[in-house]
């Protein structure tokens, strides 16, 4: 088990970072790191193992992690559903994109009328520097759908991060392990691992494990979570940020996992196309290495 204390970080470059460790044993498992108040770890390179490749000593404690904004007018605070990190293994670069809470569009601080009419799914993505915002009216709108604009444009640059940590966090690696976690009610997290090994990239997705699936008699599991961020890896994307996509993950073994993205979704009637939406409607299957962690 990985004992870890709890930290917090106001600092801009906690979104950004560019600390990986040259090795091959390193790039295929987490990297070592202190923590942003330059307190220790915690961990030693003996923790660092093939038993834990992909582990990210700093996993969020979700439910009390916020992104807190700066501005002036609006200083708003999000919270933090999802983690996905991105490592450039030529570069020797990692970054971490934060998946904001859903909300609705607003007419802030109105006297009245709060929600605007022509109402649309508001959810963001916050990372270096930059937020990926998309916005889901009742038809799909090309121009509104997927924006990214320099996060001091948003809500003020240089936001608070408050990204406690969890105390523990246990590595559930057999059947027996999952299902007590479960029933017992202890914080799960999930992580997914995605790597490209032409183009050097992988990533690791991160979420709470909201939505788990158990057969006791056959000893099967099934997580069912998101939205994630899911990082299109099949080529490199300037900003990296535009590799982002909404998506839904579901895995039962540790080895592939699958995924249906949030896409504009044609509606047809009498093989003709009459309005486009947008929906979790794409089915994509990856390889991957797939972990639960139960974290207190």
């Amino acid at each position: 088990m990985i004992k870890k204390t709890s930290s917090i970080n106001d600092r801009r470059d906690f979104i950004k970072t560019g600390i990986i460790a040259a090795s091959a044993f390193a790039l295929s498992a987490c990297t070592t790191s202190t923590n942003p108040v330059g307190e220790s770890s915690g961990l030693s390179e003996n923790n660092i193992s093939g038993k834990t490749s992909g582990l990210r000593p700093d996993c969020l404690d979700y439910g009390r992690s916020y992104l807190q904004n700066t501005g002036e007018n609006n200083s708003v605070r999000m919270l933090i559903e999802s983690r996905t990190t991105i490592y450039d293994l030529k570069s020797g670069s990692q970054t971490d994109y934060f998946q904001c809470a859903p909300c609705k569009s607003e007419d802030t601080f109105a006297k009245e009328n709060l929600f605007y009419k022509d109402n649309y799914d508001f959810l963001r993505i916050f990372g270096e520097d930059k937020v990926l915002v998309f916005r889901s009216f009742v038809n799909h709108r090309e121009e509104r759908y997927r924006t990214i604009s320099p996060m001091a444009d948003m809500w003020g640059k240089d936001p608070r991060m408050l990204l406690p940590v969890p105390a523990s966090i246990e590595e559930l690696d057999t059947w027996e392990k999952i299902y007590e976690a479960s029933i017992s009610g202890v914080p799960i997290v999930t992580q997914t691992e995605i790597v490209n090994k032409e183009l050097g990239l992988r990533a690791v997705i991160e979420c709470p494990c909201k939505t788990l699936n158990l057969n006791a008699s056959k000893k099967l599991y099934q997580t069912d979570n998101g939205p994630i961020a899911l990082p299109d890896l099949s080529k490199r994307y300037e900003p990296q940020i535009d590799s982002l996509s909404l998506a839904f993950i579901a895995f039962n073994v540790p080895h592939f996992a699958d995924f249906v993205v949030h896409v504009p979704t044609p509606i047809e009637s009498g093989g003709k196309e009459i309005a486009k939406v947008n929906h979790y409607s794409k089915l994509l299957t990856l390889d991957t290495t797939n972990r639960l962690f139960a974290v207190s």
